[in-house]
């Protein structure tokens, strides 16, 4: 993925991580609903969307400043930069 076009934080990912499970690890905590699942690519937990009610995987990206996720929805394979608001499909 090194493409020129791509900002710093996407061209640094060498293997995508998508969670084991297909579960938000807050969500099941506080028993709670979620839409669609977002892996970390920095520390590898998997959260929920932003469509999903208490967007866990947002929080975590202002609480931890991991900058890259991936959609860990099957089928999907894209990438998303919180900080540079940049999006890309592998």
């Amino acid at each position: 993925m090194n493409d020129q076009q791509l900002c710093k934080h996407l061209q640094a990912i060498e293997q995508v991580k998508i969670g084991e499970g297909h579960v938000c690890e807050e969500c099941v905590k506080h028993h709670q609903q979620w839409v669609h699942l977002r892996t970390c690519q920095t520390c590898g937990v998997t959260l929920c969307c932003d469509d999903s009610p208490q967007q866990h995987m947002t929080k975590h990206y202002h609480a931890e400043h991991h900058p890259v996720i991936a959609s860990a929805e099957p089928g999907e394979r894209w990438l998303w930069c919180y900080p540079d608001e940049q999006f890309v499909e592998y």
